[in-house]
């Protein structure tokens, strides 16, 4: 698993290319650590309304179980890539991935509500490892011209990931307690990892960098002066914003009237994720090969279409729309994160890092916004604030497609 102690004999500079062992061998491992981090990470969303019952708390109050992990997550994002530079990308996923699901086994026997967020918050840090690492690892291994669907496997990792965590606790619900259920998704969690850890091969390209508080500065200012990025950096924040705003909601809304379905049949509404496991995968090769500035507003402005139709008190026009709004979201983020790895030639963990403490603070920080906007008008109050994220996030995406400064994919 060292990086560092196996530098002496590269690949030629073109990288693995798709269909290569070397390149299933990494997909294959990422889309491992995917599933991982995932699992960890929102098992917790599909126990928010027991949260809120066995707590006494509000739904902007059991939202803290994700917003938290995702918040600490964005914090530790930038220290954990930095690590990477010095000490090897498996390396570092590897603890990362191990430490996290260590917590995950302790964490559903917390006493109340304050230990509990507590506990995630730990898990997000540890978790940060991953996502930090694992596009400049694909960046750096895999062939620009295969960049694309590679990413688009790890981002299917992360989509399978998160719906087993959300189903597995679901079903788990109806046999016993949300304890229970988020012990199983930790376990669910730890098998990923063990099979992460088993599979991932030493990067071939990576060469230990000196780190430092001056030197990491001087990476992440490199990077906040290029505007192609900060695009795509505003744009993972939108749109990880509102995916996870409009699913923490959406398990309140089914429960409560009109629909007042079932806990087991909630939870099956996850299985949309599929549709995202489907699309980043479809996008990602779709934009290897016609561009990716079309494919990212394509993407969003699908996302946007599902989320209209789920305005109506229809079981089937939310449930469509949700499908199409899920696709939407995994192909967006395919896109806008594989295209960081084309445009960040140097330090590209950094470039990672600073997509991604973008996106997961647009999941914290939008995640709590989004129970207090349901809390004031319901469904309706919550579709407009992640329309209005959406928007904006369609029509910066659409500025950086028609740029005149010759962005193309190739930049």
């Amino acid at each position: 698993m060292s990086d560092v102690m196996t530098q002496t004999v590269p690949r030629p500079a073109a990288g693995h290319r798709q269909g290569e062992p070397g390149y299933r061998r990494i997909t294959g491992a990422l889309f491992a650590v995917g599933m991982t981090t995932f699992v960890a990470m929102y098992a917790a969303q599909a126990v928010l309304p027991q949260l809120s019952d066995e707590f006494g708390v509000s739904p902007a109050g059991s939202a803290l179980a994700v917003s938290t992990t995702t918040g600490l997550l964005a914090l530790a994002i930038i220290p954990a890539s930095a690590l990477s530079e010095r000490f090897g990308r498996t390396r570092v996923m590897a603890a990362s991935a191990l430490l996290s699901a260590l917590i995950g086994l302790v964490l559903p026997w917390s006493p109340s509500m304050e230990v509990l967020v507590a506990l995630r918050g730990l898990q997000g840090i540890a978790l940060a490892g991953v996502p930090a690492t694992a596009m400049a690892y694909l960046a750096e291994e895999v062939h620009a011209g295969s960049l694309g669907a590679a990413m688009g496997r790890y981002v299917a990792g992360t989509t399978i990931g998160g719906l087993a965590g959300r189903l597995l606790a679901s079903f788990a619900l109806d046999l016993s307690t949300w304890r229970w259920a988020l012990e199983v998704a930790a376990l669910v969690s730890l098998g990923f990892t063990l099979w992460f850890l088993r599979l991932a091969p030493p990067s071939e390209h990576f060469r230990p960098q000196p780190i430092g508080l001056v030197t990491t500065a001087r990476h992440l200012v490199g990077h906040l002066t290029r505007p192609r990025l900060l695009v795509l950096f505003a744009s993972g924040l939108l749109l990880m914003g509102g995916f996870v705003s409009a699913y923490n909601i959406l398990g309140f809304r089914l429960l409560a009237s009109p629909f007042a379905l079932p806990e087991a049949f909630v939870g099956l509404v996850f299985l949309m994720y599929l549709s995202g496991t489907a699309s980043s995968a479809a996008v990602g090769r779709l934009a290897d090969r016609f561009g990716r500035g079309g494919m990212l507003v394509m993407s969003e402005a699908a996302a946007l279409v599902g989320l209209a139709l789920t305005l109506p008190d229809s079981l089937v026009t939310t449930l469509a729309g949700m499908l199409l709004f899920t696709a939407g979201f995994f192909g967006a983020h395919a896109v806008a994160s594989g295209w960081v790895g084309r445009l960040a030639v140097d330090h590209r963990a950094e470039a990672s890092a600073l997509y991604l403490f973008a996106y997961y603070v647009g999941s914290s920080v939008a995640g709590v916004c989004a129970g207090v906007a349901y809390s004031a008008g319901g469904w309706s109050g919550l579709v407009g604030f992640v329309a209005a994220l959406y928007a904006l996030a369609l029509a910066i995406g659409a500025l950086l497609w028609r740029a005149p400064s010759g962005v193309t994919d190739a930049a």
